[in-house]
Parts: C-alpha cells; sequence; structure tokens
C-alpha cells in the first residue's frame, strides 16, 4: 500500500471548511466556507493552481458566503455559494470569472456538461440552463418551473443542439429539454429518487420504495433517454441506494453504493448484481469502477480499491469525513473527505488559527501510481520483481491477486 504509489494532500488552510470537491482529468477544484474556490492540477509535479478570484460588488466588505457546489470539466470551473451566485471561470482565461448570474434562492443543484460550455442550476421550484451563444455571450439558453424541489441534477453528455438535463425532484424524474419544458421520465408517488447518474443515452436513478410493502424493495431503474421507457429494474435492497455510477462504467456496466453497506455492480443486461461487496460499516458515499476495479468511498471515511474478479479488498485508506468524491484513472486516484459539519467547534477566538482544528477542515488526498515518477529505488525489490522470476515471490508475502508484473 505505501510503496507503490506516492500519496499527496491537497490542503488550503486560509480556506476554512472544505465544502464540495469536484475533479476531471486530474485536475481538482475545491470550495470552502470561507468563500474561496481553489484549483489543484495534480498532473504536474508540484500541484499548485490558482485560486479563482470570485466576482467582487462594490459592497462586498463582510465575510463571503460559503461555496455550495464546485464542478469543472476540461474548459470550465463553476462555483454556486450559499446566497444564490454562480460564478463561472474559463480555465485558459485566468483567475477571473467570465460569466456570473444570481438566483432569488438557494442553489439545490449544480450541473456542468462533461464535455462544451453548458451549466444548469436548480433553485426553489426553478431549472436554469446556462451557455454561451455562438459569438461567445453567454446567456440562459432554458428556464424550466418545476412543482417540486430538485435534488439531482445532470446534464446529458453529447447531445447535438439544445442541452438536455435531467432533474429529480422528490419523487419525479423530468427530461428537461428546451422544445419540450415539462417532460416526465418517471414519477411514482411516494416513492423518492435517492441518487441519479445518466450517460449520453440512459439514466440511472435510485428509488425508494416503502419499507411495508416487502415485494417492492429500494431498486435501481434505468431508463432510455430517447423513447423514456424504462428498460430495466435492477437491484432489491432494504437499504436506499446512496450513489451510482453510470457514466464512468464500462460499457453495459453500472456500479452503485447502499446505505445497506454494499457494492453493487450490475450487468444491464441482467437484473441481478455480477458482484456485491459488503463494503463500508455507515453506508457507501462514492463510487467509481473500470474493467476489473472498483474504487468505493463510506460515510465513515474509508476508501477502499476492489478487485471485482476477485471480491477481494486490494488496500484501503482512512480518514476522518465521510467520503464525497473519488475519481480514478489508469495511474491516478483522486478522494476527499468532506465535513458534514460545516463550523469549527469551540469559540470563535481560534477562527484564524491555522493549526487548530486541523482534522475538522476536511481533506482531500492524491495518489499518484505511474512508475516513472518515482525513484524506482525507493520501491522494494519484491515489488519490482515480475512472476517471471522465480525468486520474485519467495518472501511469503500473500498477494492478493496473482498479476503478471506488480
Amino acid at each position: 500500500q505505501n510503496r507503490i504509489g506516492a500519496v499527496s494532500q491537497l490542503r488550503y488552510e486560509l480556506g476554512k471548511i472544505l465544502c464540495d470537491v469536484h475533479s476531471c482529468d486530474g485536475v481538482v477544484i475545491a470550495g470552502y466556507t470561507s468563500g474561496e474556490v481553489r484549483l489543484w492540477d495534480t498532473r504536474t509535479w508540484d500541484y499548485t493552481a490558482p485560486i479563482l478570484e470570485a466576482m467582487h460588488g462594490p459592497g462586498d466588505a463582510g465575510p463571503r458566503p460559503h461555496v455550495s457546489f464546485v464542478r469543472i470539466n476540461s474548459s470550465l470551473a463553476v462555483a454556486a455559494y450559499e446566497d444564490g451566485t454562480i460564478s463561472i471561470w474559463n480555465l485558459m482565461f485566468g483567475r477571473e470569472p467570465i460569466h456570473h448570474y444570481q438566483h432569488n434562492q438557494r442553489i439545490q443543484a449544480l450541473a456542468l456538461g462533461s464535455e462544451g460550455a453548458v451549466v444548469a442550476t436548480a433553485s426553489g421550484f426553478e431549472v436554469r440552463v446556462e451557455s454561451p451563444d455562438d459569438r461567445g455571450f453567454w446567456q440562459t439558453t432554458a428556464t424550466f418551473d418545476i412543482q417540486k424541489l430538485v435534488s439531482f441534477l445532470n446534464l446529458v453528455p453529447d447531445v447535438v443542439g439544445s442541452p438536455v438535463t435531467v432533474a429529480a425532484a422528490e419523487d419525479i424524474v423530468y427530461l428537461l429539454k428546451a422544445e419540450d419544458p415539462g417532460k416526465i421520465l418517471h414519477s411514482v408517488y411516494g416513492q423518492p429518487v435517492t441518487c441519479l447518474d445518466v450517460s449520453a443515452h440512459e439514466a440511472a436513478f435510485g428509488v425508494k420504495t416503502f419499507g411495508w410493502l416487502l415485494n417492492e424493495p429500494n431498486q435501481i431503474l434505468l431508463y432510455n433517454l430517447e423513447t423514456s421507457q424504462c428498460l430495466k429494474k435492477m437491484g432489491n435492497s432494504i437499504g436506499d441506494f446512496t450513489c451510482v455510477n453510470l457514466q464512468n462504467s464500462p460499457p453495459n456496466m453500472l456500479v452503485t453504493g447502499n446505505k445497506d453497506r454494499r457494492v453493487r455492480v450490475f450487468d444491464l443486461r441482467k437484473s441481478e448484481s455480477l458482484c456485491s461487496l459488503y463494503a463500508h460499516q455507515l453506508g457507501v458515499s462514492a463510487v467509481q469502477m473500470d474493467d476489473w476495479k472498483i474504487v468505493s468511498g463510506g460515510e465513515e471515511g474509508l476508501v477502499c480499491v476492489w478487485d471485482q474478479r476477485m471480491g477481494t479488498k486490494l488496500w484501503e485508506m482512512h480518514a476522518r469525513h465521510p467520503v464525497r468524491h473519488v475519481w480514478f484513472n489508469s495511474h491516478s486516484l483522486i478522494t476527499a473527505n468532506i465535513p458534514d459539519e460545516k463550523s469549527l467547534p469551540g469559540t470563535s477566538i481560534t477562527d484564524d488559527d491555522l493549526t487548530v482544528h486541523h482534522k475538522y477542515r476536511g481533506i482531500i488526498y492524491a495518489y499518484e501510481f505511474s512508475a516513472d515518477q518515482l525513484a524506482v529505488e525507493s520501491v522494494l525489490p519484491i515489488c519490482r520483481s515480475s512472476y517471471d522470476e522465480v525468486t520474485g515471490y519467495s518472501y511469503n508475502i500473500g498477494l492478493a491477486v496473482p498479476y503478471d508484473n506488480i
């Protein structure tokens, strides 16, 4: 665990407490209770990246509002603040926002397109979609009025033409297109949606059913976005599904986390789960998979890496707060432990003392597993040897998975 990669903590003391984290291809964005938004580029060795400036009005002398949500893609960064304002930055053009707009109420959900420049926000009973026109001027592309408060919001990737948004508001899932404003994808009275993810053609979400209807346990539903048909009902669990990852999963696969502490992998062509891992003591809060491994984060602060084929845990890391974000690619992993409590315990006298309450602030970890960045000498010879060499595994080390090359 300790010898196969470099682990870095991305800390920013001046930001006070961590509020939200998101990442895209190794670039991490974090928002803090001080109202500051910070970037790190973990693809470079020194990891430093700028603090993004907020839009300052003439009367902004007092403390800035907390950051509620942050999102990032390959070209844009977006932050939503507690007072209902949204700032959008272009990552190529420095630290000043290129666009700024305001909702009257608190923002419940923020979505940024995985590619391109589309931002969707939900506040009160309104969903608003903003994007630039042909000349690059930002404008409101569409607004939708919804009868209930939105809890989850996603933009459908790879859409040609006007953007398509999927919004889950209590027990209704809406498919929001400019030409078809109030289309309901799914609605069952009294069965709230507990998590949501979308890919280019499908939406997957967890629904919570009545506990006393034993024949109807909690499930993951898969809908086709073009036909609005329900393709699949998967899983039957007593716990609520808390997270689902469809967009980053391999084709025809889907991974979910549940309050019943299990991570389940589903093949979209079958109804039963392919594998179910008993993962976390307090429920699963974040999950992602590729063709052989699963990374899951729990409410108790544990990040676990699993081998899906063997059903075994390869390693784990623990930090104090719930894991709210995991992202990985072939050689790096980013995890964020974000506190639920956004105020430090104790008196306000120590508020400015950066050494106090270190453990309450939340933390972001960046793991780098690529061999070329590490001094090869620091890796034990046993860990560098391949299975072709007889001496490679004569040390009684119980390796979980027999790979060709360690």
